[in-house]
């Protein structure tokens, strides 16, 4: 063979081998691109999602000031992985800076996870600005090179500073104003690793269900380079709602010009507790629930927790004589009453040395029953036995109505029901039985069942049922649903709640003839320190002592119930004093008029000073 031939095959073998190379190189390559296109593991996502955190709804005062209120809080964390060492006084200095957070606390942290490097939380309680400068702070903290990228699986991540929602927290801006009513929360951690709350007492518990209502909101889309989202046609948003807020009846101006007031009573009467009231008559809007023993929901502590109830519901009393009015009303509106009628005061008609007859004295069996007063004649008007508050005068009254007729009868004032007033834990008393009510009916027999709780012994009730029953004399015979909230506020579209409840419990005529007989006990009887020039006021003492273990205490129960009314508003309002001092120098004190009145007194000045109520200029 030739050497030109020779020549000819060798160039065809090497062309031969350099087409195979070319080939095989080829084949090599589509194989790498298939197998990278069908890796899921090594394609960044392209779908990103991000979701908002709803937060619990607001507690607002009638005057639209927050009561209470959520805010987001969210968590600082970096891993100590990507953390360049050589930077970490850098990192510490400005994120102290920007988070207000001691260096030294950031120190520890980060020195402590260096000894297993990983994910730490530098912080769980960063406020929505912090936050925001943060997230700033992140971008530059990349700018400088504080973190490094590093390798994992074949692949160079690098995670940097991050900010997320880390929950909610309750603010209480006045602190512990119209607390107890307004309540306290608990915290706890929602399926999403979220801190949330949950209300458990007053007002936070009542309405715990409207104000957690929420649903967080919600982002779908495509990721771009930079990682933020981008939105087309398929992208889904959902909004953010939060809780509905809830707006009171209750102005705060008012509700802390009382407390105010309450806090310098307990002071000067050593009372346990004060408590107080006012009502709208007409409509059940409680428009103050206040009390001398607050707290501050948002830091309670160890001396707080006997003040944590709301006493105006769940601590029970012997109303004393505030319950005689209901019961003479009974009797009235029974028509058993004879026009210009007297009754025995039973003070045997002697006359003193002063010329005084001497408190009268009842026999009912083995039971006998006193008066306070010492009446300087031997028979009674129903006028006399109401402004001087005759147990007396007012059990023989009670005599006339049947066992079933007492026991209905206070039953429908709402004496151990429930007011049905919004809040939690509501208590309802005791009283005697129909059967305990009618023993000795049909022998023609005086009841000492009938007896005693006509002028409010042997029966408990609560503060805000006695408010609720006074209504009625403020509001022609009809008794009222006390109401704390006045709507609701969803999606800024007001939702009314106006409770208008209401029932007859006496005539019109029954209901006037006791506001005329409170009113006078107001002006010549035991309310007489009430008096406000201007104002239509009136009302009924009550001072009744504690029962433990069947016995009575030296510890009293002192109470003023009544109302106070211009032309265009009307107001029930209730004050209740609790162990005001019975010894010593002021050993008086635990009379309701020398406690209870002045207290009552003040409210009405307040009402008038803040202009809730309008001095009349008719002589």
């Amino acid at each position: 063979m030739s050497s030109k031939n020779i020549n000819k095959i060798t160039r065809i073998k090497k062309i031969f081998i350099i087409l195979i190379f070319i080939f095989l190189s080829i084949l090599l390559l589509l194989s790498n691109v298939f197998f990278t296109i069908t890796d899921k593991r090594r394609l960044p996502n392209l779908e990103s999602s991000k979701t908002e955190l709803a937060i619990r709804g607001n507690i607002l005062s009638e005057d639209n000031f927050k009561i209470a209120s959520s805010i987001k809080l969210y968590k600082a964390t970096i891993d100590t992985r990507f953390l360049d060492i050589k930077k970490i006084d850098l990192f510490v200095k400005l994120f102290s800076i920007y988070s207000d957070i001691p260096e030294a606390k950031i120190y520890e942290k980060i020195t402590d996870s260096l000894k297993n490097p990983g994910s730490i939380v530098l912080s769980y309680n960063i406020d929505s600005k912090t936050a925001k400068n943060l997230k700033e702070l992140g971008f530059k903290l990349r700018h400088l090179n504080v973190f490094k990228s590093i390798e994992v699986n074949d692949n160079k991540i690098l995670r940097g500073l991050n900010i997320n929602e880390s929950g909610e927290k309750r603010l209480y801006s006045y602190e512990d104003t119209l607390t107890p009513v307004v309540g306290y929360i608990r915290k706890y951690e929602s399926d999403n690793g979220k801190t949330k709350v949950n209300g458990i007492k007053g007002l936070e518990k009542s309405y715990n269900n409207v104000l957690n209502n929420t649903k967080d909101g919600k982002l779908e889309g495509t990721r771009d380079v930079l990682s933020y989202i981008s939105f087309n046609k398929n992208s889904i948003v959902q909004n953010r709602v939060d809780g509905a807020d809830l707006i009171l009846n209750i102005p705060l101006r008012l509700q802390k010009n009382l407390e105010l007031m309450l806090d310098k009573f307990k002071t000067k009467l050593s009372a346990d507790e004060i408590i107080v009231s006012v009502m709208e008559s007409s409509t059940g809007k409680i428009k103050a629930l206040a009390s001398s023993n607050r707290f501050n929901p948002g830091l309670i502590r160890q001396t707080d927790i006997p003040y944590l109830d709301v006493s105006a519901i769940e601590f029970l009393f012997e109303p004393g004589s505030i319950i005689k009015p209901i019961s003479i009303s009974l009797v009235m509106d029974k028509n058993r009453i004879k026009k210009n009628e007297l009754f025995n005061a039973y003070n045997n008609g002697k006359v003193n040395s002063k010329g005084e007859y001497p408190r009268g004295k009842y026999k009912l069996g083995r039971f006998t029953i006193g008066d306070d007063h010492e009446f300087t004649k031997h028979y009674l008007t129903v006028d006399d036995i109401f402004i001087y508050s005759s147990n007396i005068g007012t059990l023989q009254l009670a005599q006339r109505l049947s066992g079933k007729e007492m026991y209905q009868g206070l039953k429908s004032f709402g004496i151990t029901e429930k007011t049905q007033i919004d809040l939690p834990y509501e208590k309802v008393g005791v009283m005697p039985t129909i059967r305990q009510f009618s023993a000795g009916e049909d022998k023609g027999e005086d009841n000492v069942f009938k007896a005693t709780i006509s002028y409010g012994q042997g029966m408990t009730a609560t503060f805000m049922q006695m408010l609720k029953a006074y209504s009625a004399f403020n509001n022609d015979g009809v008794i009222v649903t006390p109401k704390i909230v006045q709507s609701l506020s969803v999606n800024d579209k007001k939702v009314s709640l106006a409770d208008d409840t209401k029932k007859r419990v006496i005539s019109k005529k029954t209901a006037h003839e006791i506001k005329r007989l409170l009113i006078k006990t107001i002006s010549q009887g035991t309310g007489v320190n009430a008096q406000i020039d201007g104002i239509e006021v009136g009302g009924k003492t009550g001072t009744a002592q504690i029962a433990r273990h069947g016995k009575y205490q030296n510890i009293y129960i002192s109470s003023f119930f009544g109302f106070a009314n211009e032309k265009n508003k009307k107001y029930t309002i209730g004050v209740t004093v609790i162990n005001p001092i019975s010894t010593g120098k002021y050993w008086y004190y635990h009379y309701a008029s020398w406690s209870a009145v002045p207290v009552f007194k003040e409210v009405v000045n307040n009402l008038v000073k803040l202009g809730y109520l309008n001095k009349s200029t008719d002589n």
